[in-house]
């Protein structure tokens, strides 16, 4: 997170924490009001922040950062929103549990290729379309566990916490090479869960109704190919650093094409239409801005946490992640593990003064290599990575895709809960012992 450390009033927290409420509760108990005022409520809170961070605490340059990181997260996530929606997937027939858990595994495998916006965007509508007739909550809140969280945690094209420690010097395949077994148990888990609950699911729609329109046999096709290349110009774009705002000109410019050579019968089929992003991008605008106080107080106050565990890391970085979104929570327990294990000053003169006397070696790589070149170290780094990526499932914030997968959703008429009614009767029922399997099996000490 680089520059100055910031002491935040923590009071200052509580725009942050209402927004967070306001999300929770408005969209259940007014939701014809909050459709309509939602956009003022998040510029009031979001301008409230800034302000203080401008005027009292003379931090501009900490608002221009976190605008910045917001506009490169809602153009990766607009652009993919655009391209994915430009591209039809028809499926066959009635899905069947068996056929519904394969391709909840598929795309447990393709987040780890297309990022979990990306393939949540492109899977969600064929998902909703193969279950229709008898799509639940339940059919939502499993795909955006394993597709939109738990799967990408292989690669840092995977999920954007990862990402960001690649940028911080993370080796590409690291992730895979120390965190497969934990992704083998948290997918399989969640599948065979998910197996068990359709079934019950499936066998009692087929009693209740037979619904002979959803026998009819289909074919399996494809329409709007030629979105591929624009998607996969996207997911190239994400390593572009230099020059500045040219990895965001890239993505918009494939979105662009993509809605402009898109066959109009193609959106159509997918239902599309702008309304699920601009919701995404205000509220999201809000939460970037709101929590600069809480990421703030949290990378100044780390180093009261004496010596925690790897199993400390695990549970604090994932219950901010539930929280706010996964990516900066992230970084944030990254920058903590930094203050708590590396000492500047050696590290540069015993690991790297060769790279130090070039000036090749820049901060984060530095940190980053210390942590890796010690093997007991390297678990909290394990310990960051799962509960960003994990944690991220179990609120519609937690992870950008979240909140996507269920404006689509409810843009398809399916039923699912509210924030609270997500996280109560789906996230900690069913992600719950998952996470707490991943702790018994692998950070317990």
């Amino acid at each position: 997170m680089g520059g100055k450390t910031l002491e935040p009033n923590p009071w200052m927290i509580l725009p942050f924490g209402l927004l967070l409420a306001v999300i929770a509760v408005a969209p259940m108990v007014q939701p014809a009001r909050w459709a309509r005022h939602y956009p003022k409520l998040t510029a009031g809170l979001a301008a409230v922040t800034a302000g203080y961070y401008i005027f009292v605490l003379r931090a501009a340059e900490r608002v221009l950062q976190a605008g910045h990181e917001y506009f490169s997260f809602i153009v990766l996530i607009g652009s993919l929103f655009v391209v994915a929606g430009g591209v039809h997937l028809s499926v066959k027939g009635r899905a069947t549990p068996g056929a519904n858990t394969l391709f909840l595994l598929v795309g447990a495998v393709a987040s780890n290729l297309l990022g979990t916006t990306g393939a949540s965007m492109l899977l969600i509508r064929p998902w909703l379309q193969m279950n229709r007739g008898r799509a639940s909550a339940h059919h939502v809140a499993f795909f955006i566990f394993i597709v939109s969280n738990v799967g990408g945690c292989l690669t840092p094209v995977g999920d954007p916490p990862l990402f960001l420690g690649y940028l911080e010097g993370i080796p590409f395949w690291w992730v895979a090479r120390h965190c497969w077994p934990m992704w083998a148990v948290a997918v399989g888990f969640l599948l065979a869960l998910f197996y068990a609950l359709d079934t019950v699911n499936y066998s009692r729609a087929s009693r209740q109704a037979p619904m002979p329109e959803l026998a009819a046999p289909e074919q399996w096709r494809i329409e709007g190919v030629g979105n591929l290349p624009w998607l996969l110009l996207i997911l190239g774009a994400v390593f572009i650093n230099r020059p500045v705002l040219l990895r965001e000109s890239l993505m918009a410019a494939a979105a662009a094409a993509s809605y402009l050579t898109t066959k109009k019968t193609v959106h159509e089929a997918n239902h599309f239409d702008l309304h699920p992003m601009r919701e995404v991008a205000i509220l999201f605008a809000g939460i970037f801005v709101t929590m600069m106080p809480a990421l703030d107080w949290l990378q100044g106050h780390a180093g009261r946490l004496g010596q925690p565990s790897p199993a400390l890391f695990y549970w604090a970085c994932g219950a901010l992640s539930s929280l706010l979104d996964n990516a900066p929570a992230y970084l944030g327990f990254l920058n903590a593990a930094y203050g708590l294990f590396v000492s500047p000053e050696q590290v540069l003169q015993q690991y790297h003064a060769a790279a130090l006397a070039r000036g090749t070696a820049g901060p984060g790589e530095i940190h980053v290599a210390f942590l890796l070149a010690n093997n007991h170290l390297q678990a909290y780094l394990v310990a960051v990575s799962l509960g960003a990526v994990f944690f991220g499932a179990l609120t519609y914030i937690g992870n950008g895709p979240n909140f996507m997968v269920k404006a689509v959703a409810e843009h398809h008429n399916v039923r699912i809960p509210g924030f609270l009614g997500y996280i109560f009767k789906y996230s900690l029922p069913c992600m719950g012992p998952m996470l707490v399997l991943i702790w018994l099996l692998f950070l317990r000490r």
